[in-house]
């Protein structure tokens, strides 16, 4: 993996999340009471072996930046390879929101030829799992393949919520002879997550070809209508696996991990994720307060009953609040006697003494960053 470096493209796809991807990116998404989904991601290449990442940001990346700081936290504050963050080069021709995967890696060619690995790790920002790449390049070599696809099996239940998907559909030595994109009705059980590795000096070739005819998508350009003439084959990816499709997607993705095994499947092992460091107090539970099956970061004050809920760093829920099955980001304060279940609350959204806010499962309410209530 030493010849290998990362390209992570924060796609587009955060119109789906709304007012949560309003000033951040889904890559700046927190998750989990204290991380980011681009944590994840980071730290899958770091403990592959890639020391050399490509970060290719478009609208709202400051959040991103924020966090990433360095990469000192990733061990990729390096004098040489390391973390780059390369954010849109506005001109007239390009306004700093990228038309597809193929789009955002021309615009950044200089980094990709500059790179002196020769294999290639492009990946989207959406979906998250804890793996190593070490299995992906073998295989890819091994099968002498153009590009390798990693991709899940997804269970009945996640295929039924509406969301862009590319689904698979392999011969018996692994070869990719299908790709439907988005189906209505899907044939092929296997999914795409959105990785893929190949050989330096072909992703460039296949920069230079899609610029010269004018195509902008890796599914729809190249997978899709060049499935018979490359060699792509797919790799299975093992283990928990979550796509950040919509609101409800985010949602289970933070009631997943009340699950012991689901936590440690994704955030601990078989390697563990990195994230940013704040020095924060301890939690405080103050008398009268009960918490059950919740993860509470550093820095809350709990004086309330909390319950089957997510608190990031800093929450405050009052005397005589009821917070069950909730969201609630860095910041929030619940006023004394507030009621709420199945609420999402954006950083520093303030919820006044005595409201009642009362979401569903499959309809969780959405409080944006910095709102009253």
């Amino acid at each position: 993996m030493k010849d290998t470096f990362g390209l992570i493209y924060t796609s587009h796809s955060d119109m789906y999340l709304r007012e949560l991807t309003r000033s951040r990116s889904i890559a700046a998404m927190p998750f989990g009471g204290r991380y980011r989904v681009i944590d994840v991601l980071l730290s899958n290449m770091v403990h592959s072996g890639i020391h050399n990442v490509g970060l290719v940001t478009q609208r709202n990346y400051h959040a991103l930046m924020d966090h990433l700081g360095s990469g000192k936290e990733w061990d990729l504050d390096r004098k040489r390879d390391g973390l780059f963050i390369l954010p849109p080069y506005v001109t007239k021709e390009n306004t700093g929101s990228y038309t597809g995967l193929l789009d955002a890696l021309r615009s950044n060619i200089g980094y990709i030829r500059r790179s002196a690995q020769r294999y290639v790790v492009v990946c989207g920002s959406d979906i998250l799992f804890n793996t190593t790449f070490d299995g992906f390049l073998e295989q890819h070599i091994r099968t002498k393949a153009d590009i390798t696809v990693m991709y899940n099996v997804p269970d009945e239940e996640e295929l039924r919520e509406q969301a862009e998907r590319t689904h698979l559909k392999m011969d018996e030595d692994g070869r990719i002879v299908d790709v439907e994109f988005s189906p209505i009705l899907h044939t092929y059980p296997a999914v795409s997550t959105n990785v893929y590795i190949m050989d330096k000096s072909f992703l460039m070739y296949l920069l230079e070809v899609s610029a010269a005819h004018g195509r902008t998508d890796f599914v729809r350009d190249v997978l899709m209508t060049q499935v018979n003439n490359l060699k792509i084959y797919g790799y299975k990816l093992e283990g928990y696996v979550k796509r950040i499709e919509s609101i409800v997607s985010y949602y289970q993705l933070n009631m997943d991990l009340l699950d012991e095994g689901i936590r440690t499947q994704l955030l601990s092992k078989p390697n563990p994720v990195y994230t940013k460091v704040k020095d924060e107090v301890p939690a405080r539970y103050e008398t009268g307060a009960r918490v059950s099956n919740s993860l509470v970061a550093d820095g809350c004050i709990v004086e309330g009953e909390v319950e089957n809920s997510v608190l990031f760093r800093g929450v405050r829920v009052g005397r005589g609040c009821k917070v069950q099955n909730c969201i609630l980001m860095q910041g929030v304060e619940v006023q004394d006697g507030a009621q709420l279940s199945h609420v999402v609350a954006d950083k520093d959204a303030f919820i006044k003494r005595d409201r009642r806010l009362m979401g569903q499962p499959s309809f969780p309410i959405v409080i944006e960053k910095n709102a009253i209530i």
